[in-house]
C-alpha cells in the first residue's frame, strides 16, 4: 500500500498560516499529495512557506484548481470531513472506520473552507462523510487540527496492514507436540469427570476444543501454565 494513493483536499482555504500547518502536517507523516480548490490568498506565498516549516516540498509540489468537479477527477474515494451530522443519503462513518477503507485505492479526504466547511452539495460528492468525535458543545477543528488527526490515523493504519505483526524476541510460540501435550492433559481431566456426553458427540467436542486452543496463538510459557492449571485442577478431586 502506497501513501502516494492519498490526497488532502482543502477546498477554498482562507489563511495562508493553515494551508501551511496543512502541509506540515502531510509531511509530518510522510504523504505527498496536497490539493487545493480556490484558495483566498495568492498560493503560494511567503506566510504559506514560513508556516510549513520545512515543508516546502509539498507546497511546491501541490496541485491547485478552479474547478471542484475537476480536483476529484482521478479520484477513486471522496471522504468528505464534517463537524456536523449531515440528513443525507451518505455513509456516514468515524476515525475507526477508516480501517475498512481500501487505501490500494486513490483515495481523496476532502476539507471545507475555515468558515463554513463544506456544503450539502459538495458532500454529495463523496462516497463518504467523516466526523471526528470531540465536545458536543464545541465541534469546530482548526483545519490543520483535523487533518492531522486523520493524516495519523490513516498512517498507523497503513503501517498495520504493510507488516507483519511483530513478537518480542523473549516469546517462543507454543510448539504444536507442547499445545497437544497440553490438550491431552485437559482432555484427562474432563474424561475423569465424565464431560464428553453423549459419548457420540466426543469426537466434535475434542475438534471444537482443539479450535479453541490453537486458534489462540499461545506461548511456551502460556502453555506450561495452563498445563499446571489443569494439573491442579485433577489433584483437587
Amino acid at each position: 500500500m502506497s501513501k502516494n494513493n492519498i490526497s488532502f483536499i482543502l477546498h477554498k482555504p482562507q489563511l495562508s498560516e493553515n494551508i501551511g500547518a496543512c502541509a506540515r502536517a502531510i509531511k509530518n507523516f510522510n504523504f505527498k499529495n496536497l490539493v487545493l480548490v480556490n484558495p483566498k490568498p495568492i498560493f503560494p506565498n511567503d506566510k504559506i512557506f514560513a508556516t510549513s516549516v520545512g515543508a516546502k516540498n509539498i507546497i511546491d509540489q501541490s496541485k491547485v484548481y478552479e474547478n471542484f468537479e475537476r480536483a476529484l477527477d482521478n479520484m477513486d474515494i471522496v471522504i468528505a470531513t464534517s463537524a456536523r451530522f449531515r440528513n443525507k443519503n451518505i455513509k456516514h462513518i468515524n476515525l475507526e472506520d477508516l480501517k475498512k477503507i481500501d487505501f490500494k485505492k486513490k483515495v481523496a479526504f476532502l476539507f471545507g473552507s475555515e468558515s463554513s466547511g463544506l456544503t450539502n452539495n459538495e458532500i454529495s460528492y463523496a462516497n463518504y462523510t467523516l466526523q471526528i468525535p470531540s465536545n458536543p458543545n464545541f465541534k469546530s477543528l482548526n483545519l490543520s487540527h483535523s487533518l492531522i488527526i486523520i493524516a495519523q490515523m490513516v498512517s498507523s493504519i497503513l503501517v498495520v496492514k504493510s507488516k507483519p505483526f511483530m513478537k518480542s524476541k523473549k516469546i517462543r510460540s507454543a510448539s504444536k507436540k507442547e499445545i497437544h501435550s497440553m490438550i491431552k492433559l485437559c482432555v484427562k481431566n474432563l474424561e475423569n469427570i465424565n464431560f464428553f456426553k453423549p459419548k457420540e458427540k466426543r469426537p466434535i467436542m475434542l475438534q471444537n476444543l482443539r479450535n479453541i486452543f490453537y486458534k489462540m496463538d499461545l506461548s511456551d510459557k502460556e502453555t506450561r501454565i495452563l498445563s499446571s492449571v489443569f494439573a491442579s485442577l485433577g489433584k483437587k478431586r
